[in-house]
């Protein structure tokens, strides 16, 4: 029996481009990434008011190439800044909508995402979605805990390539993500470890402006004495603190560069301190996976690294010379995050997946996340 053939729209935006494809299920007939004029984007007071001009950039892409989206079975979105929710494909609703246009826990391109699948979608009566946004949250009460009282610890990472990659690394080992416990790390300019119990992302450190290694763009865990005295040392405004933290933070405070494949030419050519510096961080997400480990109390059945420093062979090999002891790792290079929006879209179209109803009550909180 022939396999019946969805062809889906996939959206994926950036802060100055809009990636976009078409799949007819796996298989990939057209990408493009849309690169947007900058002062056309400047031009726009805030993301959302951007919505139109790329919706028409991307129909004028697409008929450009010559795709009918009458053809179309399916749109689906990046998920954007909204409340917490578990894993999983969502149907854009109105309040997932609302969430994204006032920018519920915070102003980024992604929210444009799901916005621009559901104006695509509305006009073609076909559904809209988004797959396993960045604040998917599954984290195990326990690990929500800081230290301090005011402050709980806020899952934000990785979600969409963490939870692809998992599944990926189940077929291969015959089960279902749901019958496995991995731990992975995503590496890219930012870096996030996720402990994945049975399905579930149970504890993982923030990639925004949290805790965990530093990276190429950001700072990670710093002593927090430390950074309280920094911040009232009078020599710094709130946003040049946030930019230390972030953007400024891990190797381009240390090195002036985010480029993975820029420092390890450096250190070819003798760069003692960027050796030291990209060490470090090989070091620092070694140790984060270890006390991931610790969280499955040693029952992990694989490792994966993924992200686009992946690509390192010898960053990759100085990692697991850290972590080799604890299970096997399986390395996947870069993001294909296209590719992820499809899969997720898929499992629901084929009926192997209930699509999810945004919010989930279980999960909202009674007030925003911290717009830091």
């Amino acid at each position: 029996m022939q396999e019946k053939e969805y062809r889906i729209l996939v959206i994926n935006p950036g802060s100055t481009s809009t990636k976009i494809g078409v799949f007819d299920n796996e298989r990939s007939i057209f990408e493009k990434t849309i690169r947007h004029d900058a002062e056309k984007i400047q031009s726009f007071t805030q993301i959302i008011d951007q919505y139109e001009f790329r919706k028409q950039t991307i129909l004028e892409t697409l008929d450009e190439e010559g795709i009918n989206i009458s053809k179309l079975s399916a749109v689906c979105g990046r998920g954007g800044l909204l409340r917490p929710i578990e894993g999983g494909t969502y149907h854009v609703n109105e309040q997932m909508l609302h969430d994204l246009r006032i920018g519920y826990a915070g102003q980024h391109a992604s929210n444009l995402g799901g916005i621009i699948a559901y104006e695509i979608a509305g006009g073609l009566n076909i559904p809209a979605f988004i797959v396993d946004p960045v604040v998917v949250d599954e984290m195990e009460p326990i690990a929500k805990v800081s230290g301090v009282a005011s402050i709980e610890r806020k899952s934000i990472f990785h979600a969409l390539n963490q939870k692809s990659v998992a599944r990926k690394v189940a077929r291969q080992y015959g089960k279902s993500y749901g019958e496995m416990n991995l731990i992975i790390a995503h590496m890219g300019g930012g870096i996030t470890v996720g402990v994945h119990k049975q399905g579930k992302v149970i504890d993982v450190n923030n990639g925004l402006h949290g805790d965990g290694p530093f990276s190429p763009e950001r700072a990670g865990t710093v002593p927090a004495g430390d950074l309280v005295s920094l911040c009232f040392s009078g020599d710094y405004y709130r946003e040049e603190i946030m930019k230390m933290l972030v953007g400024r933070g891990g190797l381009v405070g240390y090195l002036g560069t985010n480029d993975g494949q820029k420092v390890e030419r450096m250190i070819a050519a003798g760069d003692e301190r960027a050796k030291l510096v990209f060490d470090a961080m090989a070091y620092q997400i070694g140790k984060e996976i270890g006390a991931a480990s610790a969280v499955l109390k040693g029952k992990v059945d694989a490792i994966i690294l993924t992200g686009g420093l992946a690509y390192g062979k010898k960053f990759v090999k100085e990692i697991s010379s850290y972590i080799d002891w604890i299970a096997d790792i399986t390395v996947f290079p870069g993001e294909n995050e296209l590719q992820a929006l499809t899969e997720g879209a898929l499992r629901v179209l084929r009926g192997e997946e209930e699509p999810k109803e945004y919010p989930n009550p279980s999960l909202v909180s009674a007030k925003p996340l911290s717009r830091g």
